[in-house]
């Protein structure tokens, strides 16, 4: 039970308000425009220093003892995610919190709560990028409320394995999709004044042997498919630092990876910012200071005691951890966190709740709706069965250190009863017992049955099953009454066997603290669903293309990605695999039309592309869809049937079209070159198809490329 939160005036009117009052916010500029001599109070010499000069004099500035201090975390009876500062040089501490769907455990004992927003998941279920912005001004806003310098999100790690436990905390299976909503969540975080950390860098694509697993993976297939992410967040989004994960990348831990670290990050992409290892991810002193990781938590394992000896002994130069330390330094004091002293303030709990209430609503898939069950009509349904052992309390997402404490829930009963004109009946069974469910569900209009899983970092799922006897119970209730409505609330595909039996399902994911309104919403249609998978749904466990041993959990210790750039639904395309629901899909209370596709037929000399399409609202409802664009590469570039370059949301009137332009750049014509090391176009004709989803693409136009332009 809770308090009911208000819903935004006007339905996404009144959300795109609320986005632009949170947006525009005052806050710290960002770290680009951060103008130094615009802080009161600073000394005229300080004012013209860069970052990096004012960083490089403070370190020059500290005893060997204080150096060895700023390289580590500590944990004590008031710290838990903590670097201690150096009061006599006015060096603040840094003070963590984890993400990445919303304030998770963080550097307070009791934790604190704060707004559980839906998971990741569910965002990356909307395909947009502005609500990626929303969230992460929420986040920023919060952390600073708790008076927290730095928040570890966003989590951009694929789904290869849909088994895998904290894939709730992701953005799905697809590079493009993760990329652009990283880039605008980390730009929100950060203009803001607080630090954003992309994680876990990088291939963290499993629970199972986590802290050992040693992931066989090819150039190419980590240049294509597991790095283009925290590519864009370094190039595009400026974050500023990043989470070495817990794996061996081909046979070397991250934290300790080289090639990773310092070939890659920071020598392709040019990060300047500064890399934390995962809580335990580093497992040596002068390897992973030399490879290029600048900062170990939760403690000094390795980078107190061992790393002074390693010095002493003339193993490492003092230089180099002068130089870790003041990486982060820069971009402590590019986000104003120097000099702008960070103080609690409460959390704004209606305002911030309302904005996770309308994400959770956008990020909703309805993926069956047959004889138009949904939505409700609240004056014909006079009572309703809510069932099952998700509809007793709201489902505020995963398990682990993602996990927050919520400042209030909406239980889907409450919600329901919410939404329900007074004299109507709502009744509720845990669904523990399948016959007296089905008994209830008899004697009601309607049955909404609640189902779904309960991730949680550390551990992999065994399968994509329902766990106990859900599926049991969805059968019996749907044989019980005809008008069933299946609502699963999962952070990641599950299996169906039910599917034929029921009228209605609806992914709700897991919806945060506001589960009740938000799914009571689209239910009883006060918000059309708009949301697509961002992730394939199979028919069968063995339908997934990290399917053999070798592949999950790995054999004697090594996973091995044979599979290669057949992830997710670039797999089921490639072996001709029909999935339950594909990757793009999500149905709506109206229709839409797709026409008038033009593609440029060649290049422009920058390498772009132009795709103009028209969507329209063929049914009697206001509605909004998302325009997905797919490039197929010619056969000889040996790359997947088709693959995500582009998206755009449209909201249409009933009857409105909209003319939508894309602009495609020359990396959406371009493989990974491993002899070049490099990104190549391969010369040939490359066609676009255009829909609403990667098996709906009723629009196809061929583009000609020459070839041969290395970047």
């Amino acid at each position: 039970m809770g308090i009911r939160t208000p819903r935004a005036a006007g339905g996404l009117a009144g959300l795109t308000a609320l986005i632009a009052s949170l947006v525009a916010t005052p806050g710290v500029a960002t770290a680009a425009r951060l103008s130094p001599g615009a802080v009161p109070g600073r000394q005229a010499a300080q004012a013209t220093l860069t970052p990096e000069q004012r960083a490089a004099r403070l370190v020059a500035q500290l005893t060997l003892d204080e150096k060895i201090s700023q390289l580590h975390g500590i944990q004590d009876a008031e710290h838990l995610r903590y670097v201690p500062g150096v009061p006599r040089l006015g060096i603040p501490p840094l003070r963590i919190t984890n993400g990445p769907a919303g304030i998770g455990h963080s550097d307070d004992r009791p934790y604190k709560p704060a707004t559980a927003m839906p998971a990741p998941i569910g965002l990356a279920a909307t395909f947009d990028t502005r609500l990626a912005e929303v969230y992460g001004t929420v986040q920023a806003n919060e952390t600073r409320d708790l008076a927290h310098s730095l928040i570890e999100a966003p989590d951009i790690n694929l789904t290869r394995v849909p088994q895998n436990g904290r894939t709730f905390e992701t953005y799905g299976e697809d590079p493009y999709l993760a990329g652009r909503l990283a880039v605008a969540n980390i730009r929100a975080i950060q203009r803001k004044g607080v630090i954003a950390e992309v994680k876990h860098y990088a291939a963290n694509n499993q629970e199972t042997d986590r802290l050992t697993v040693d992931e066989r993976i090819d150039e190419r297939t980590l240049q294509e498919i597991y790095l283009p992410a925290f590519e864009a967040s370094v190039k595009e989004g400026h974050v500023g630092s990043v989470m070495c994960a817990y794996p061996k990348v081909n046979g070397s831990y991250a934290c300790e990876n080289s090639s990773l670290l310092d070939t890659v990050l920071r020598g392709q992409w040019g990060f300047n910012g500064f890399v934390q290892s995962d809580f335990g991810a580093t497992h040596s002193a002068v390897p992973s200071a030399l490879a290029g990781e600048d900062l170990e938590m939760p403690t000094g394992t390795y980078f107190d005691t061992a790393m002074r000896q390693a010095i002493e002994a003339g193993q490492i130069k003092e230089s180099v951890i002068d130089r870790m330390i003041a990486r982060r330094y820069a971009v402590m004091i590019r986000a104003g966190l120097f000099d702008r002293p960070l103080t609690p303030a409460p959390i704004p709990a209606q305002q911030d709740g309302a904005v996770a209430r309308s994400i959770a609503e956008q990020g909703t898939v309805l993926l069956k709706n047959s004889g138009a069950q949904l939505p409700l009509d609240p004056t014909r349904t006079r009572s309703v069965a809510v069932i099952g052992p998700y509809a007793g309390a709201a489902h505020t997402g995963g398990g682990g250190s993602s996990q927050v404490l919520p400042l209030y829930t909406v239980d889907p009963v409450t919600g329901i009863k919410n939404r329900l004109p007074s004299g109507s009946t709502v009744s509720y069974a845990d669904g523990s017992d399948a016959t007296a469910a089905a008994t209830l569900a008899r004697s009601a209009d309607v049955a909404v049955v609640m189902v779904g899983d309960s991730e949680k970092e550390g551990e992999d799922r065994t399968g994509l099953s329902l766990s106990g006897d859900q599926d049991r119970l969805v059968a019996a209730v749907a044989a019980a009454n005809p008008h069933t409505v299946v609502v699963v609330k999962s952070g990641a595909p599950v299996l169906m066997p039910w599917l034929d039996k029921v009228p209605a399902v609806v992914e709700a994911w897991y919806p945060g603290e506001e589960d009740g309104n938000a799914v009571s919403a689209v239910l009883f249609g006060d918000v059309n669903p708009s949301g697509k998978l961002p992730v394939t749904f199979p028919r069968a466990d063995g339908d997934t293309p990290a399917h053999t041993p070798e592949r999950w959990p790995g054999v004697g210790g090594t996973a091995t990605y044979s599979e290669g750039l057949q992830i997710g639904y670039r797999w089921y395309d490639g072996q001709d695999i029909t999935p339950l629901f594909p990757f793009g899909f999500g149905l709506s209370y109206t229709t839409f039309r797709y026409g008038r596709l033009h593609v440029s037929p060649v290049p422009a000399r920058d390498g772009r592309v132009t795709v103009q399409v028209d969507v329209t609202n063929t049914g009697r409802r206001a509605g909004t869809d998302v325009a997905q664009v797919y490039v197929s590469d010619p056969a000889v570039a040996g790359e997947p049937p088709r693959q995500l370059k582009g998206f755009q949301k449209v909201s249409l009137r009933p009857g409105q079209t909209r003319r939508l332009t894309f602009t495609l750049d020359r990396r959406a014509f371009s493989v990974w070159d491993t002899a070049a090391h490099a990104w190549t176009t391969v010369r040939g004709s490359y066609q676009v198809a255009v829909g609403d989803s990667s098996r709906d693409l009723p629009l196809r136009a061929t583009v000609h490329v020459a070839g041969a332009t290395r970047s």
